[in-house]
């Protein structure tokens, strides 16, 4: 019974940690499911942009501003991957790799900006000392101040955005790009310049995501990105596998991601709740990708065959 209390008192930080992730999510969603390529740069892009948000609140910032600029140094590290793979002929994921290695120092600088030493590995935030949009200290409260509201919001306006961007002509490139890139260029479009798009719009959303983190959680590290990528993956295939068949709508698959990213923190909730070290946390994360990334293929080896058997055994 204890149990089931603490994880119900829980629920609220784990909801807003899934929202906070189903952000970072759909930017994973731009590159796996709509460009077809295994971004890794996201995982130092999370940490640039709360890294870049942080520093800047420090420095006595207006929060939205700041998490603009993160957003922006967050499309920056796009670039460069996209740059990275497009001009120098770097294959995606290695491109995504370089990058990442890349901005493991740049965070550590700039999060020792404004201080004496050279690096800072990291910085801490705290609505008492700064101006922050949103705390998890609020997470529980019943008024403005919750940290729910205004992610709600900015969720909405994500989905709303990229709903608008995909439907336009040059969405429509991006989305043609990573079905068919051979026959989007023989209909005349640059492809290579929708593959640097779609990173730079994936990197954006991704470091909006740790722009937010850091003022929710009150610190940001230079390892907060780690593992960032699996997370996320885990979120886009725990929502389509779940929604894929009920949300068939654009928009509706982008909602998808966050809520695969509130089901994914809600269960790790409850196996903290039951017992399960911290350390174990990337093993399970693991197992849990793996497992909705198999669900797809048993169903269709086994499942559909043995349907398709048995009406033929009916016949």
């Amino acid at each position: 019974m204890n149990v089931f209390q603490t994880f119900l008192n829980s629920m609220p930080n784990a909801v807003g940690q899934g929202m906070l992730w189903g952000i970072m999510a759909i930017g994973v969603y731009i590159t796996y499911k709509i460009l077809d390529i295994a971004d890794l740069t996201v995982d130092g892009s999370l940490t640039t942009g709360g890294a870049v948000c942080a520093v800047l609140i420090t420095l006595g910032w207006n929060p939205w501003l700041a998490v603009g600029m993160a957003v922006l140094a967050g499309m920056l590290a796009g670039l460069a991957t996209g740059l990275l793979h497009t001009a120098c002929g770097i294959p995606a994921i290695l491109a995504g790799i370089l990058t990442q290695l890349a901005l493991y120092s740049l965070n550590l600088r700039i999060m020792a900006i404004g201080d004496t030493s050279a690096t800072k590995a990291s910085l801490a935030l705290s609505p008492d000392r700064n101006d922050l949009l949103l705390s998890s200290r609020f997470v529980r409260s019943l008024g403005l101040d919750n940290p729910l509201l205004l992610l709600s919001v900015v969720m909405a306006l994500v989905i709303a955005a990229l709903y608008w961007f995909f439907g336009t002509e040059l969405g429509c490139s991006l989305r043609a790009t990573g079905a068919n890139g051979r026959m989007a260029r023989a209909q005349g479009i640059n492809t290579n310049m929708t593959k640097v798009l779609g990173l730079v719009v994936s990197n954006g959303l991704v470091s909006l995501s740790g722009g937010l983190m850091a003022q929710y959680s009150g610190s940001c590290t230079v390892d907060m990105g780690r593992g960032a990528i699996v997370i996320g993956l885990a979120a886009v295939i725990i929502g389509e596998v779940l929604l894929g068949k009920v949300f068939r709508n654009f928009a509706l698959k982008l909602f998808s991601c966050v809520i695969g990213a509130i089901i994914y923190y809600m269960v790790i909730t409850l196996v903290l709740r039951l017992g399960l070290e911290s350390t174990d946390l990337k093993l399970l994360t693991a197992l849990v990708v793996a497992l909705f990334l198999s669900i797809p293929y048993w169903k269709g080896k086994y499942f559909i065959k043995a349907g398709r058997k048995g009406d033929k055994a009916h016949a």
